[in-house]
């Protein structure tokens, strides 16, 4: 079967009952293919952290169906008995924050992951170590975190996030505390490894330096998503 991405039909989240309900999300439906990076926007408060919290298998939703890869992973009820190994395996998650462990050097940083996952410790350290080449930081391997500039953190944040070669990751404001040059570089090597790993990547983002490189945009209002067209501006 080809790679789907993710997909989203019909997506709820009800806060509450009887009167005091709160219907956070509304029929949400959204697709990203294997490749593509979109941005979901919108205003604070009007679902983005829910919907998140719903992909991410965080919380629960109250309906609707979720297919991640081949697999569907949520139609009513979660078809996943272990939702920690499916966060750790198919969903990766890059934030705002590189929240690295700073006790492990960089190398031990993404090798965490597919070792947690049961790969054996010396083909975990060879999968990170191919993705920070990747991602030009391998020079920084046996670094520590705090000997890490900002953008070399959030370069090892992606190779951690890739690690697993999830179909899916998740970056919720990846490029918010990042200048110009900065955001766009960050925005740049998620487009090259979605690419190259056909991973499908939703940026979470009120950065107006890059929202104009996104091809599609998922606008959220009220609960629910509004599809429109970017301007898919190069990155050179």
């Amino acid at each position: 079967m080809a790679k789907q991405g993710i997909i989203i039909e019909g997506l709820s989240k009800q806060y509450g009952y009887g009167d005091t309900a709160f219907l956070a999300l509304k029929n949400v439906n959204m697709h990203v293919a294997p490749g593509e990076v979109v941005g979901l926007i919108g205003p604070s408060g009007s679902g983005k952290s829910t919907l998140l919290k719903c992909l991410g298998a965080v919380i629960d939703p109250t309906a609707g169906r979720m297919t991640l890869g081949d697999e569907v992973i949520f139609d009513g009820a979660w078809h996943v008995k272990d939702l920690r190994a499916l966060r750790r395996d198919k969903i990766g998650f890059v934030f705002q924050a590189p929240y690295l462990i700073p006790f492990l050097d960089v190398l031990d940083n993404v090798a965490l992951l597919p070792m947690l996952a049961g790969v054996d410790n010396t083909t975990a350290r060879k999968q990170a170590l191919e993705l920070l080449t990747a991602l030009d930081v391998q020079h920084r391997a046996s670094a520590m975190p705090s000997q890490l500039s900002g953008g070399e953190q959030q370069r090892v944040a992606i190779a951690r996030g890739l690690v697993n070669r999830p179909p899916v990751i998740l970056a919720d404001e990846p490029t918010a505390p990042l200048d110009s040059v900065r955001a766009l570089a960050v925005i740049r090597m998620l487009n090259d490894m979605a690419k190259r790993f056909e991973t499908a990547v939703i940026v979470v983002t009120h950065d107006e330096k890059i929202i104009p490189t996104f091809k599609r945009i998922y606008h959220i209002r009220d609960g629910e998503t509004h599809e429109e067209v970017g301007e898919g501006r190069a990155l050179g």
